[in-house]
């Protein structure tokens, strides 16, 4: 059933045609739930949005796989109960990249790995950190990987002594010397990024008597100004960002750039959660994308674009924890999504309603497909009806002609669909087919055949 809510799906078409100048969107993919789409529906959902970054928390065999020859670029992670032995045994780090990342590699575009997630939070494994990170390193120079696969840590913003107001920002003095600073380093010397966990909403839930929500949304608001810098803020986001950048300079490493590999607010909360609802998610997200596609960085680093990934692709059902924790999802299970977010410039799509059965207006340059999914009796039944009642150009695809081949229904399926969408002027609900095609913002490729696009 999920397969008809595709074709109206566009909510992270922007990803693909991201200025140069501008920011970057990724999205994570986390999969603690017992009913989620099978990778590769989820890579066709992520290629259908023109997602094409996407962090998980593991090295999965069959997600790994099915992101084979996809052009989605992923940041793997190796999980915090490995650390020890990677920190401990060379050859540990060598047989985990030779077994966990050289089989997909480069087919699987692998860019960058996760060594243990907010490990500062957990005592008990913070040593190891950063011996961990230096062996997998090693390993990758052994392999020579090095050159096209990065290596960090998240951290969350509970690594900071202090972050408000943000020129203050500064680690806890007890990271310093022993981890943070060789961490930073080896960043540094690798010409990696430090990966930063950011949550505005759990700032604002735990300090809603201090923090304007409209400051946490990205919404008009007053602002502040630091008194350290004098710098004004008009977003919660920047000011953490900013925090972090503080604490850098703070211990010499003002050079190490930053990616947030997290960073995302609940649409459903416990009663104690303030803030968390649908209403709010979808202002934080559509505020936050918005906010990277500016291109413009932080009030402390202007001329930085933001890179950030979204947290989350799902909703996940069997996450511990309050409530929130099992509802950050951009998408149900289902594949529907949870609130329409305009992620173009120019779209006007409405922020709240339609929960993924209306379609949405198409901005700019979009091809019709078909669905790979369904059957292929539902998918010669729209063929035939595009080619007869629908007046779609089929000539292309007939024996001999300049489409015909590759021979496949899926191939000629989607030729007709998309002569159908653009002589109907790409208008809503023209590339549906009872579920059997949906839109795409690249063009499709077919062999040599060359998809027309309307005027």
């Amino acid at each position: 059933m999920a397969v008809s809510f595709l074709p109206y799906f566009l909510i992270l078409s922007f990803l693909s045609a991201i200025d140069a100048h501008s920011g970057m969107v990724g999205v994570n993919y986390g999969r603690i739930a017992n009913n989620l789409p099978s990778p590769e529906k989820v890579v066709n959902l992520l290629k259908s949005q023109g997602i094409n970054r996407i962090k998980i928390f593991d090295t999965d065999k069959n997600v790994l796989t099915a992101l084979a020859n996809s052009k989605i670029k992923v940041i793997v992670a190796l999980p915090n109960e490995l650390l020890s032995s990677a920190a401990s045994h060379q050859s540990f780090a060598d047989n985990w990249i030779k077994t966990h990342i050289m089989p997909y590699f480069p087919a699987t575009e692998i860019e960058a790995i996760a060594v243990g997630n907010e490990v500062f939070v957990d005592p008990t494994i913070t040593p190891y950190l950063v011996n961990a990170m230096k062996n997998i390193h090693t390993s990758l120079v052994k392999y020579k990987l090095d050159k096209a696969i990065k290596i960090s840590s998240p951290i969350a913003l509970s690594a900071l002594a202090n972050s408000y107001p943000p020129s203050s920002g500064s680690f806890k003095p007890e990271l310093i010397e022993p981890v943070v600073k060789p961490m930073l380093a080896l960043l540094q010397q690798t010409s990696s990024y430090l990966m930063v966990n950011a949550y505005p909403f759990f700032a604002y839930a735990a300090n809603a008597d201090k923090i304007s929500l409209d400051y946490a949304l990205f919404k008009e608001n007053a602002g502040n100004i630091d008194s350290g810098t004098g710098l004004k803020y008009n977003s919660l986001f920047d000011a953490q960002i900013d925090a972090v950048y503080a604490a850098l300079s703070a211990v010499g490493f003002k050079l190490v750039k930053v990616m947030v590999t997290e960073t995302g607010w609940p649409s459903v909360g416990d009663e104690n959660e303030i803030g968390a609802s649908e209403s709010n998610a979808a202002a934080y997200n559509v505020g936050l994308v918005k906010r990277v596609l500016t291109g413009k960085g932080t009030p402390l680093r202007p001329t930085e674009p933001l890179n950030v990934y979204l947290f989350a692709l799902f909703n996940e059902n069997q996450k511990p924890g309050p409530t929130s924790e099992r509802n950050y999802g951009l998408f149900y299970p289902n594949e529907g999504k949870v609130y329409n977010v305009p992620f173009t410039k120019k779209s006007t799509t409405p922020v709240n309603g339609n929960r993924g059965k209306v379609p949405v207006t198409h901005e700019g340059h979009t091809w019709c497909v078909s669905n790979g999914e369904v059957a292929k009796e539902k998918l010669q039944e729209a063929l035939d009806y595009a080619c007869g009642e629908g007046g779609a150009d089929c000539r292309p695809i007939q024996p001999g002609a300049t489409c015909y081949h590759p021979e496949s229904l899926e191939a000629h399926a989607s030729y007709a669909f998309n002569s159908y969408y653009q002589k109907n002027s790409r208008r809503v609900g023209t590339c549906f087919f009872g579920g059997a095609a949906h839109v795409v913002t690249q063009p499709p490729r077919y062999g040599k055949c060359e998809f027309p696009t309307g005027h």
